[in-house]
């Protein structure tokens, strides 16, 4: 089952057992999803849907900092709900072993000798780990490996 036909039907169930945060969560996600559709005036992939639901993701996160600066408590409670529901739709997180051997391999293929090159290992490493793991913490892995 596709993402899209995941979101569906999992509205549907929101709707009938009057989850108001699990709809809105959901109802959010496929606007932008539409709304990207229109943009580019073709169905997304896969990979793209997933894309806009990691992106969504991180406006939330940004949104839950500002939010704990500004000591709006309830704000910040109710966006970390949202949250939580929208990691259900993203793939498995990797492990850092797994994001290293992913580093390890790129490494090889590129033949990386130093940070110059690291452009190209993070060319390599990004769509593999698209969706599964921070990008953060994927450059400094990078960065690490190729000092």
């Amino acid at each position: 089952m596709s993402l899209l036909d995941r979101l569906n039907e999992d509205m549907k169930t929101a709707m009938k057992a009057k989850d108001k945060e699990r709809l809105s969560v959901i109802r959010m996600v496929k606007a932008a999803i539409k709304n990207l559709e229109i943009e580019k005036r073709t169905s997304l992939t896969e990979e793209e849907v997933i894309s806009v639901v990691v992106k969504e993701l991180k406006q939330k996160e940004e949104s839950i900092a500002e939010f704990k600066k500004a000591g709006r408590d309830e704000v910040v409670t109710k966006l970390e709900a949202e949250a939580l529901i929208l990691k259900e739709y993203l793939p498995e997180p990797l492990s850092e072993e797994e994001i290293l051997a992913i580093i390890d391999k790129a490494i090889e293929e590129v033949d990386a000798k130093g940070p110059s090159d690291m452009g190209k290992v993070m060319g390599k490493v990004i769509p593999e780990t698209k969706g599964k793991a921070d990008g953060k913490l994927v450059n400094e892995l990078v960065r690490k490996r190729l000092i």
